[in-house]
């Protein structure tokens, strides 16, 4: 460094500093860590783990290496950093349950579907598979090329040469700064399938090569239940979602009985942690349909599961599993990789086909340049062991007898540098009459190969038919054995079945207690009103609700606001259960209004402390977001106050100020949300309380403990917005007919 920059300090603003460092980093992460390349479907440590086996010789027909060895070498030389990451992903490459084609064959414990860890680096053993041998193919023959590693000691390749079509085959996955990929894997035969389908008709589209190719193959099995409609716009626009179910059938016992065998299981669910989910679930009473599961699983994946009556259709168990565990998953489909130039895209079927097509046919060119250059380096050789055999005594002569014998060859038979070099380096026995023999053999052959590649090299469409030719090549390999039929069935989405809430929760009695600062919980069975309860110190009771677990809660706040809560998901037990605030959002200011069970097909009666108000339908009240929704809007100083069941045909409405009013209920108009009309008018105050009726059975109101009724209304009849009159003597003090 030059002594005028040593203790130079330049200033330099934050924000320009961090955005710099940034950017280089985020590029770091995308190009050199997280995408895949489209051309071998690779990452950096994949790539560079697949290399440093090939440099230690670990080809398919040679013996296993530890593992150990091999993440040192890959850590030593290409990839600096943790030892556990590089044998983590050595390892996912060896395991036939999450790659489709494993590149690494290996020896020892490498994990399994249940989730297992796999043994230790110093226990295991791993080779290439001929998956591997595939991408390697032409590595030593300038197919590709190599730049310095970090240390600038080692050349390691930019990207495989891939005559095996790994992206799509096996898939990738990654998450970068800003952008993520996730590509299923899909059968190779099919994919090979499709490229040829390509090379002779340039012009295919997504809809062609989801004829041969029609759609994820996962080496886990499993269903995919999508139409053909859904997963073609995800093949022609790059993203999509799809859904993976487990794959199950019913088996048949003595005396009518029967249960369920789940013999696959979706894509990267480990089955351990699922048996453990859907026992949960059963703990929690939200399988009620399902008695026990059972994992009777050897090397291939059996789960039994045992209904709880021999009477539950198999259909709708399988149903609530599905919905409420991990068989059934949405497998995302991102094609962000990096293409040929390392630039970052979302692409097409169609477009990723063609790009590893245009990297083979790039490969293909660069192998018959590198052998055609060495045929004619060979031919050059060869051409001058043919001159020496024509003139034996006078270039043992000059060796014999000259001083600087390669000038003086080179002069006497017009030999190049290369030529005389190799005479003056030929043994004596390589002179024998059947050498030359074997010399002008092997120069017949390379010249017949010379001029085969100078044609393919002049020729494109020799070029593509080779291409093809090494493609159908692939695909034969991989159609048969067991690498090659298709493990995931594809079906239409099924009609969605329709499961009634008891199908999704144990039908049984509870008591939802609300207390008077906020605390809500649920209690087994239905208590009587003079029931023992304990709450927090200087906290009570303020209301008792009974109900079951497949019912739904309606929670109105005083901001207006409606909130839809589940019996089945509150809190039980002995303790004091949740505050309100934690399952509806509300602020410290907000209060309960009404907590009750809501019923499909009724109409509600919503008012607000000023005697606004409108008539609401069941089916508008449903809110499932902890957000709620805002069903009365509200002026400022204005809270909800009232809301009841709409049965009946009048209303009663009383204010503050004890004035009674009673109106037909059809004055007031049904809406879903609002401000809504005045009910009664006020000179001083607001509600005091509002009730739906029959007029014909009269006005009832409790008092003492006990019920009165009055059914001579005529003086209290009016119009709605009306401020009516006193109310009939004997009314509450409080104002409210409860």
């Amino acid at each position: 460094m030059p002594d005028d920059l040593i203790g130079r300090i330049e200033d330099t603003p934050l924000a320009a500093a961090l955005g710099e460092r940034y950017l280089a980093y985020a590029l770091s992460t995308i190009m050199s860590r997280s995408l895949p390349d489209l051309r071998d479907g690779l990452k950096p440590v994949h790539r560079r783990l697949i290399y440093a086996m090939h440099q230690l010789h670990l080809d398919p027909a040679s013996g296993f290496k530890k593992c150990a060895r091999v993440v040192g070498d890959v850590i030593g030389k290409f990839h600096p950093h943790g030892d556990v990451a590089v044998y983590e992903a050595l390892v996912r490459l060896a395991q036939d349950f999450a790659a489709r084609y494993p590149l690494i064959e290996g020896q020892g414990n490498f994990g399994n579907i249940d989730g297992d860890n796999a043994a230790a680096m110093r226990y295991t053993e791993s080779r290439l598979t001929m998956v591997a041998q595939a991408l390697l193919a032409g590595i030593d023959e300038d197919a590709v090329d190599f730049r310095p590693t970090y240390d600038g000691e080692e050349q390691e390749p930019v990207v495989l040469p891939a005559s095996f079509p790994n992206l799509l085959a096996n898939g990738a996955s990654g998450i970068a700064v800003g952008m993520a990929s996730s590509i299923p894997p899909h059968n190779a035969a099919e994919i090979c399938a499709c490229a040829l389908h390509l090379i002779r008709h340039p012009e295919a589209t997504a809809s062609d090569l989801l004829a041969l190719m029609p759609g994820p193959d996962f080496p886990t099995g499993g269903v995919l239940i999508e139409d053909r409609e859904t997963i073609l716009a995800a093949y022609e626009s790059g993203r999509g979602s799809l859904r993976l179910r487990a794959n199950w059938r019913v088996e048949t016992g003595k005396n009518g009985t029967w249960r369920i065998v789940v013999d696959e299981i979706p894509y990267q669910v480990a089955k351990a942690k699922l048996i453990e989910q859907i026992a949960a679930l059963m703990e929690a009473r939200k399988l009620p349909l399902l008695a026990d599961i059972r994992d009777e699983s050897t090397e291939t994946v059996r789960l039994v599961l045992e209904p709880r009556a021999r009477s539950v259709d198999p259909a709708m168990l399988m149903e609530t599993l599905f919905r409420a565990s991990p068989l059934e998953i949405r497998v995302s489909l991102n094609m962000n990789v990096l293409d040929a130039s390392r630039t970052p895209r979302v692409m097409g079927l169609v477009a990723l086909l063609r790009a590893w097509l245009d990297h083979r046919h790039e490969v293909l060119e660069r192998r018959s340049r590198h052998r055609l250059a060495a045929i004619l380096r060979r031919l050059e050789i060869l051409d001058g062991y043919l001159a020496v055999y024509l003139n034996l005594d006078e270039v043992i002569r000059i060796i014999r007898e000259e001083d600087e014998p390669k000038a003086a060859l080179r002069a006497r038979f017009t030999l190049s540098e290369a030529q005389a070099e190799a005479i003056l380096n030929m043994r004596l026995r390589a002179l024998r009459r059947l050498e030359e023999m074997e010399i002008r053999k092997e120069h017949k052959a390379l010249a017949k190969e010379r001029k085969e590649l100078e044609a393919l090299l002049a020729d494109q469409a020799r070029r593509w038919a080779r291409i093809g030719a090494e493609i159908e090549a692939t695909r034969a390999a991989f159609a048969a054995g067991p690498l090659g039929a298709r493990r995931t069935r594809i079906k239409a989405a099924p009609a969605s079945l329709a499961l009634p809430e008891e199908g999704l929760v144990e039908r049984e009695p509870i008591t939802v207690i609300l207390s008077e600062k906020g605390w809500l919980r649920a209690v087994r069975g239905h208590l009587d009103e003079d029931a023992e309860l304990k709450f927090k110190e200087g906290d009570k009771l303020r209301q008792m609700l009974l109900c079951e677990t497949t019912d739904r809660l309606a929670l109105f706040a005083t901001n207006g606001r409606v909130f839809t809560l589940r019996a089945a998901d509150l809190p039980r037990g002995r303790g004091d259960g949740q505050p309100v605030r934690l399952l509806a959002e509300l602020s410290n200011e907000d209060d309960v209004v009404a907590l009750f069970v809501w019923h499909e097909g009724l109409r509600y009666l919503v008012a607000s402390s000023t005697g606004r108000g409108f008539v609401v339908r069941a089916e508008d009240l449903l809110a499932e977001k902890r957000t709620g929704k805002q069903l009365l809007h509200l002026k400022p100083g204005e809270e909800a106050a009232r809301i009841v069941p709409a049965e009946g045909d009048h209303v009663a409405v009383i204010g503050e100020s004890r004035k009674l009013l009673v109106f037909p209920l059809e004055q007031v108009p049904e809406m879903a949300r609002g401000a809504g009309v005045a009910l009664q008018k006020y000179r001083d105050g607001g509600l005091a309380d509002l009730k739906v009726f029959r007029l014909a059975e009269g006005l009832s109101w409790r008092l003492g403990g006990k019920t009165r009724t009055e059914t001579a209304l005529k003086d209290w009849l009016g119009a709605r917005g009306q401020a009516g009159r006193l109310p009939p003597a004997g009314f509450p003090r409080s104002g409210r007919f409860e």
